[in-house]
Formats: structure tokens, sequence, C-alpha cells
């Protein structure tokens, strides 16, 4: 039998997800104890439009083989203070983060805070993830060996194709990131879009749809099995590639 690889293991770890998770409460967005990590979206302008910065894991750990923006957990060093907000302390990790990880130095002032990812509640393993967009740093990458071996500036959309084609792996906070990143045409267009619309909480919900895994996140009907039916819907089908993005917005629903 062939060894997984990490595509594979990255489609069975969400699919456990379905498996294992329970039904979500009020206080799971917020749950104090679990882990909690920052990353960061680094954005410039290329010759052919908007990209961004990504990294490539080593083939071990939690996210192996896969994928995604500099960042990682929340570390007591962090805090300046004892009633400090969550975000501003994720704010600092994710500046840390990027500099071991990658060399480059940023200032924590420009960073624009975009959106914060909870897993399904119930998982052995779940870490809430604060995602931030910044302005390129000036500076040559330099990789940590035990946190990346590789790196590269690309479209967003040219990431979700190679996705979609069995080329690269990502986790899907990611892939949903790089969706909504696709739509703007420079690095300005992000960093205002994300000032103006503030903070985008995906609370997300396992579910098992007609063709596989799909995650959902409020504005979707199945995210609350209680709620009256309306035809709404956020969610990611993940039963196959490429994968399928949906969101009821305004008076339509938007796909990719």
């Amino acid at each position: 039998m062939p060894e997984p690889t990490p595509a594979d293991r990255a489609l069975r770890a969400v699919a456990d997800s379905v498996t294992d998770s329970r039904a979500r409460l009020p206080e799971d967005a917020t749950d104090p104890s679990i882990p909690v990590a920052a990353t960061v979206v680094l954005l410039r302008d290329g010759d052919a439009g908007l990209e961004v910065l990504v990294i490539e894991r080593p083939d071990r750990g939690s996210f192996a083989g896969a994928w995604v923006f500099p960042g990682g957990k929340l570390e007591d060093g962090d805090r300046a203070g004892a009633d400090e907000a969550e975000d501003d302390v994720a704010r600092r990790a994710g500046v840390r983060e990027t500099h071991e990880e990658t060399g480059l130095v940023i200032d924590p002032a420009v960073l624009e805070t975009l959106s914060v990812w909870d897993p399904p509640p119930g998982l052995a393993l779940r870490i809430r993830t604060w995602f931030f967009v910044a302005p390129a740093a000036e500076g040559e990458i330099t990789l940590s060996p035990g946190e990346a071996v590789a790196a590269e500036w690309a479209r967003p959309a040219e990431l979700l194709e190679r996705h979609g084609r069995g080329e690269l792996t990502l986790y899907p906070p990611t892939w949903v990131t790089l969706h909504g990143l696709a739509a703007h045409a420079d690095a300005a267009s992000v960093l205002g879009s994300a000032r103006l619309a503030g903070v985008q909480r995906f609370e997300t919900v396992a579910r098992r749809g007609a063709e596989g895994p799909l995650l959902v996140w409020h504005g979707d009907d199945d995210w609350d099995p209680d709620a009256a039916a309306s035809g709404s819907r956020h969610r990611l089908e993940i039963g196959a590639l490429p994968w399928r993005y949906s969101r009821t917005q305004g008076d339509g629903l938007t796909a990719g």
C-alpha cells in the first residue's frame, strides 16, 4: 500500500473532525483552556497582481507538508499584561513567529486583523487562530529549518488552482483566506477592506454532506440545526478536489 501523501493526511484529519466533533456551545469560541495561535499574511504587489508569502512545513507534525502563512502558538512572553485582549497578544505573537520562521521583521502597528478561526468542538487538538494581514517587510527571507523547508511568493488564485490539481496541501483556514484574497487586485485593497470590515469570525461546525465532509460557519442553515431553514449558505465542501466554497451574501450566492 503506498505511503499516504501530505494531502491524504490533511483530508483524513479534516474528515476525522466530522466523526469526532460535538455540537457547538456558545462558550466554545472563547474557551480559555484551548491553545491560541497567530498567523500573518504578508502581502506585496507583483507584476501579475497581488502576491502572498507562504511557507511549506516539514513533513512531520500537525501540518506536515502543508503550505501555510507564517505563524504559531502564543507564548507567555507575548503577553504584556494579565488583562490584555487576546487579539493584542496574538498580534505580538504573529510578529515574533514571522521573524523566527522567515527572518522578516514586521512592525506590529501595520497588522490589520482579518479573522479568527475556531475549529470544530470536541476534537482532541483544537487551536484558536488569529489571522492578520500586513504589507511585505523589507529584507531577505531566511527560513528556520525546523519550521519551514520552502517559501514562495504567489498569487492567491494560483495557489488555489495548484491545490485543486493536488499539487500542494492547504488546510481549510488557509484555503478560505486565499479565496477571499483572490478577489483583490493589490495589497492596498486587502488592507483597506480588512480595516473596514472588522474581524471575520469562523466558528466551525463539521458536517457529513452527500459528497463527503464539509465545514460550515455562521450564516449556513446547517450551522445551527435548530434555526429555521432559509436556503442560506456558508460552507466549504472538501470531499473531493477542487474544494467548493459557497457563501450567501446580500441577494445572491457566491461560490468558488
